[in-house]
């Protein structure tokens, strides 16, 4: 296999984010031949995200260079800077020359406040679906939404579904399927309820105030911030 071309590829990562968001791509991503990988925000500090892990960026907003893909995870820490008007500039700028514009999770809003999924479908994580499609998106609940060159995962484990899409994209099919084979990507969940759909209304119910609860407990200064874009009351 001959892989010539050479591909800059961006993770978008910020305090607060979801860490398998990152890992989940960055694990696939890295293994790719012919990739340049930048890991970035606006300063080179640590930092640490929503399940207390410290990722160092090593490339800011001003020195990262144009990419090919971009991708942005979710995390309960995007609430604090989703529209944040530098953020939102930097997606602007990169999305206007990116052969792929890319999330996983809840990333997408960070997509669609810049103004760069109107017109098109996307996944996002299933509790954020309202919240997307408020924002004028279509959303999709597949796994990996593909429309033209917008890719977009569904919540947090779907990250590495959709870094393989992107793999096959980039480096073709044999590729990414080697890189599935070394990762032993072989998922066989104990419970099968990984999606709204599979898990039923009553676990559904369950799981929304379980979250909040959770937020309450670890990020009290996020609670109150989550519970109203959700319209939801933590017990």
């Amino acid at each position: 296999m001959t892989h010539s071309q050479k591909h800059i590829i961006g993770l978008v990562i910020y305090p607060g984010m979801t860490t398998l968001d990152f890992t989940g791509p960055q694990q696939v991503f890295s293994t790719l031949p012919n990739i340049q990988l930048h890991r970035i925000w606006k300063t080179l500090d640590p930092i640490k995200t929503e399940e207390g892990l410290i990722i160092l960026p090593d490339t800011t907003f001003e020195n990262c260079p144009r990419l090919d893909v971009i991708c942005v995870g979710g995390g309960s820490g995007q609430i604090t800077v989703v529209d944040d008007p530098e953020v939102i500039g930097f997606f602007q700028m990169q999305g206007s020359t990116a052969k792929y514009i890319t999330s996983v999770c809840g990333g997408s809003e960070f997509l669609a406040k810049a103004g760069l999924l109107q017109g098109y479908r996307a996944a996002t994580h299933w509790m954020a679906r309202k919240q997307l499609a408020l924002l004028g998106v279509e959303v999709g609940t597949e796994r990996v939404v593909i429309d033209r060159n917008r890719i977009t995962g569904g919540g947090v484990t779907a990250g590495i579904d959709f870094g393989l899409v992107i793999a096959k994209m980039l480096c073709g099919e044999e590729t990414a399927k080697i890189t599935e084979l070394l990762m032993e990507y072989d998922p066989a969940p104990p419970f099968n309820v990984g999606s709204p759909e599979k898990a039923g209304a009553d676990l559904v119910s369950k799981a929304i105030p379980f979250y909040f609860n959770w937020l309450k407990t670890t990020k009290p200064e996020l609670a109150e911030l989550y519970a109203k874009a959700f319209g939801v009351k933590a017990t």
